[in-house]
């Protein structure tokens, strides 16, 4: 017999539920695993220990790579922090679902009522389901995760600057709402308090589900280190390498609080726990961005530094310690893992992920996917991975080559800069910088292939194709 998706009262949309008729819910008190990604915000690849050489310490994540898996070439969608989001909560690509860049203060739109979420493939085994921190796929009500599968969710609905607040100072915030459920619960929320506070909610969401004896899908999506930076006073210049330091330090700490959750409760040995980065660091705020050293560019690009993340996963007995792994994989590629996982039936229709399951237990060293593509500025697809080739096409882009660094809080400025057609080879050259598109045209014409064959499904606005296979967001019903 197979699982319902529950929804919550409010829910508008029915298309989700034809992922299961005439069906079930299973016994909560099962030997269902639990499920708790970590998911920052602008962390850049070299910012952690496990994955860079950083002037401060981040001793709970390096436990977690000691003793679990590392992807060492894990991959955002898009650049951006609302089309990652996408990817990772449907499995899918986020221009596939109309979400495109950062939604902001102004949008209409957000995740469409017939998108299944991971709250719903959860809630589709009998699962507890919470969200404690930053949700950017639409503010609205209709749009807000306890309309996507979660039961509980406290936190903001975009990011923590979100226009027109964005400074050229930093008194230029403006109101930035906090949310318990579908509710404002106050403006002008102390943000020096969110790291600790959304940490604090997940303690007790572990332990009182551990109490009930219910299986949980905690979603912990901090803010930080988005700017502007924000680190509670306990915390405050633990680092001694300013509040960049301070700010990552922090993060830690929350997953240590996390881990020791698990522990107290019992559960360390039957719960999966992920961290990654929703993108690259926002490299002109200089001082108050992160690093992704050796890295080309950052967040905003489709270059290595702006869509290569950190990726961590533990889950004791269940995956070897100390493994990493350097096959290519995606964010879109949990959604499918964490169904088979719970053993929850996929959606009805397509999602782009695959099952990475294999990768994470050491059993196979080679991506489920022939090419991975990668989407910025709206429907634009700008480049593709496929081995260790990664093909640019021409586009502009933004870098801060040869400009002047942000400095505490206050951004430097963009140039925009162009490519043309390039080739880099990944495994010799990280930092993609000899273009090797000359030398392999055989790799060039096999890239471009692959990717005319995606532009076909999903389109592309720098080539004018249309896509066959892609679906509308949700629009604002008032």
């Amino acid at each position: 017999m197979q699982p319902c998706v529950i929804r919550p009262p409010f829910a508008a949309g029915f298309a989700a539920l034809a992922l299961l008729a005439s069906c079930q819910p299973s016994e909560p008190g099962s030997a269902l695993p639990n499920v708790v990604i970590m998911f920052v915000d602008d962390l850049g690849y070299a910012d952690i220990g496990s994955h860079g050489n950083p002037p401060y310490d981040t001793p709970h994540l390096d436990r977690m790579a000691a003793e679990g898996v590392t992807l060492s070439s894990f991959y955002v969608s898009q650049p951006v922090c609302s089309a990652s989001r996408a990817s990772l909560l449907t499995g899918n690509y986020a221009n596939r679902i109309g979400i495109h860049n950062a939604l902001g203060t102004s949008s209409t739109h957000g995740i469409h009522d017939d998108e299944v979420t991971l709250g719903e493939l959860f809630k589709s085994r009998g699962y507890a389901t919470a969200i404690y921190g930053k949700w950017h796929l639409g503010h609205h009500r209709q749009f807000l995760p306890q309309q996507h599968g979660f039961d509980e969710f406290y936190g903001i609905p975009y990011s923590n600057d979100m226009w027109p607040y964005h400074p050229e100072s930093p008194e230029a915030w403006g109101d930035l709402p906090t949310m318990e459920g579908d509710s404002i619960v106050g403006y002008n929320t102390d943000q020096a308090r969110f790291t600790t506070d959304f940490t604090e909610r997940g303690v007790a969401f572990i332990h009182e589900q551990a109490t009930a004896g219910v299986p949980f899908f905690l979603y912990l999506p901090h803010p930080m280190p988005h700017v502007p930076l924000f680190v509670s006073d306990e915390r405050a210049g633990l680092s001694g390498q300013g509040l960049y330091g301070d700010v990552i330090m922090e993060i830690d700490w929350s997953m240590g609080q996390i881990m020791a959750a698990l522990g107290e409760a019992g559960l360390d040995d039957n719960t999966l726990v992920i961290f990654s980065s929703d993108n690259g660091p926002w490299l002109s705020y200089g001082n108050h961005a992160g690093s992704a050293f050796p890295m080309r560019e950052g967040k905003g690009t489709t270059f290595e530094g702006g869509i290569r993340v950190p990726f961590l996963a533990r889950w004791p007995g269940q995956l070897p310690a100390g493994l990493t792994v350097a096959a290519p994989a995606m964010i879109i590629d949990l959604f499918p893992t964490l169904a088979r996982l719970i053993d929850a039936p996929l959606p009805v229709h397509p999602v782009d992920g695959k099952d990475i399951w294999s990768l994470l237990t050491g059993k196979d060293t080679d991506s489920p996917h022939e090419a991975y593509f990668f989407w910025y500025h709206r429907n634009q697809l700008h480049s593709v991975r496929s081995g260790r080739w990664k093909l640019h096409f021409p586009h502009r882009y933004r870098t801060m080559q040869g400009q002047a660094s942000g400095r505490d809080g206050i951004p430097g400025k963009y140039t925009q800069d162009s490519i043309g057609t390039a080739l880099y080879d990944l495994e010799a050259d990280l930092g993609e910088t000899s273009n090797l598109a000359a030398v392999h045209p055989e790799v060039v014409a096999h890239l471009t292939s692959l990717a005319d064959s995606m532009r076909l499904h999903l389109g592309d606005a720098l080539t004018d194709a249309a896509g066959t296979d892609t679906r509308e967001p949700g629009r604002l019903v008032k």
